[in-house]
């Protein structure tokens, strides 16, 4: 716990909002590019960790330091450069794509089966399928911060997380991380993969 900020000492429930801030944050740096809004308050952040453990303190300070030494207009354009344009893009965001090499594959059919016994659905505004990466991160934040009961509890949470995000979430970072363009989004993936970790080091102590 060293090296956080005190309201993130003060008590279990400071920490599952931390916890569901951070997936919200990944939810939006994932689903499009950043808003000018969304920079401003990464470059304005402290750099010490944004969720309890020291361990995601390093790529936390990676990010905002990317904030802040690059443009709004780079930031958007990298995101644009990997993940829009026709055709292929330059690194993938689906589980459908990690899990069977393919788009649109049985991961997602199994993903909306197990999305409708938690009473979920796809919003028909959104322009991506419900295996995108950051579909499965604002899940998680749903699963930790509704005060449905029945649906957001940890047992729910650790299924989810060990059957739709943990199985290759690791592989998307791996791409971020390589990629020569990948500025921002190599230290997106990195503070994904950390914060990936912690959440599979806490599920696996509920075991």
């Amino acid at each position: 716990m060293t090296n956080t900020p005190d309201s993130l000492r003060s008590s279990a429930l400071d920490e599952e909002t931390a916890r569901s801030e951070l997936y919200g944050l990944l939810a939006l740096v994932f689903y499009a590019p950043p808003t000018s809004e969304l920079i401003a308050d990464l470059r304005a952040a402290a750099t010490d960790a944004p969720a309890a453990g020291a361990f995601l303190e390093e790529p936390w300070r990676a990010l905002v330091g990317a904030a802040r030494e690059m443009t709004d207009e780079a930031i958007r354009s990298e995101f644009n450069t990997l993940f829009g344009g026709m055709g292929k893009p330059e690194v993938y965001l689906y589980g459908s794509h990690f899990l069977s090499g393919f788009l649109n594959e049985k991961p997602l059919a199994k993903l909306r089966t197990d999305l409708a016994s938690l009473g979920l659905a796809r919003d028909d505004s959104m322009s991506e399928t419900e295996d995108h990466v950051a579909y499965l991160c604002e899940v998680m934040r749903y699963l930790i911060a509704s005060d449905d009961v029945a649906v957001a509890n940890l047992t729910r949470q650790r299924e989810f997380f060990a059957t739709h995000l943990q199985p290759w979430v690791n592989t998307l970072c791996d791409d971020l991380e390589a990629h020569p363009r990948a500025r921002f989004y190599g230290a997106v993936g990195g503070l994904t993969r950390a914060f990936m970790a912690v959440e599979a080091q806490g599920f696996d102590m509920l075991v």
